[in-house]
């Protein structure tokens, strides 16, 4: 088989094209920005999330605040921002919801867009095979009318052949498959920062004190002066 009798560039624009332009309608400029975006990131970047790196840098912050404690606590940037403004919020609010409740916030902000690039894709590879039908079936409409002539009959059943292969193809070849690697990269990065989440909350709640201890700090000086009294 000659790969070049496989390309036929007015069939592919029509279900590509069509594909595209059905895409965007579809789902909005912004959740195509957002899809590009995303596989930017994900095919070009190459720079996955480095969960070591931040820890090591929260693991310096953590000794500073059991050092110091929250009250005179100030941290440096850990080169993430979800968990930079998860450690303000522990900081400016000296409780560990304060902290959850910000990375629940930005973990919300960081898969808004991934969710938009997934859902454009899979809509995407939902709509190839249609295309690729109206590619078919507009190239049986060019069969002539008055008996078969083999030089219309030929390149009709070629273009018709070609639209649906073409659909197929963008499909469960080439969309199908980028929404799933969106997904699985997005999900990857989430587990890890939850885990790294769950080890913050953990290290944390071992550096604020409970409300029994401040009682007894505060309960502390006046059975003091009430002894002197005495």
């Amino acid at each position: 088989m000659n790969p070049a009798s496989l390309i036929d560039v007015s069939t592919l624009a029509i279900v590509v094209g069509g594909t595209l332009l059905a895409t965007f309608l579809r789902c909005g400029l912004a959740d195509c920005r957002a899809t590009l975006r995303q596989l930017g990131r994900t095919l070009i970047s190459g720079r996955p999330f480095d969960a070591d790196a931040v820890r090591a840098h929260m693991a310096r912050v953590l000794q500073d605040i059991h050092r110091d404690g929250l009250l005179r606590a100030q941290p440096d940037s850990v080169g993430d921002a979800e968990f930079d403004a998860a450690l303000d919020a522990l900081v400016a609010q000296r409780s560990v919801a304060g902290a959850r409740e910000a990375l629940h916030q930005q973990r919300e902000s960081r898969l808004a867009p991934v969710r938009a690039a997934n859902n454009t894709l899979v809509q995407a590879a939902e709509l190839a095979p249609v295309f690729g039908l109206a590619g078919t079936l507009i190239s049986l409409g060019r069969l002539p009318t008055s008996g078969v002539d083999r030089a219309a009959y030929m390149p009709a059943i070629a273009m018709a052949v070609h639209a649906t292969l073409y659909g197929l193809i963008a499909a469960h070849l080439v969309l199908g498959p980028l929404a799933r690697l969106v997904e699985r990269h997005a999900g990857r990065e989430d587990n890890q920062r939850r885990a790294l989440a769950e080890w913050l909350e953990s290290e944390v709640v071992q550096a604020i004190p409970r409300r029994d201890a401040l009682r007894h700090v505060v309960a502390a000086p006046h059975a003091e002066l009430e002894g002197e009294e005495a």
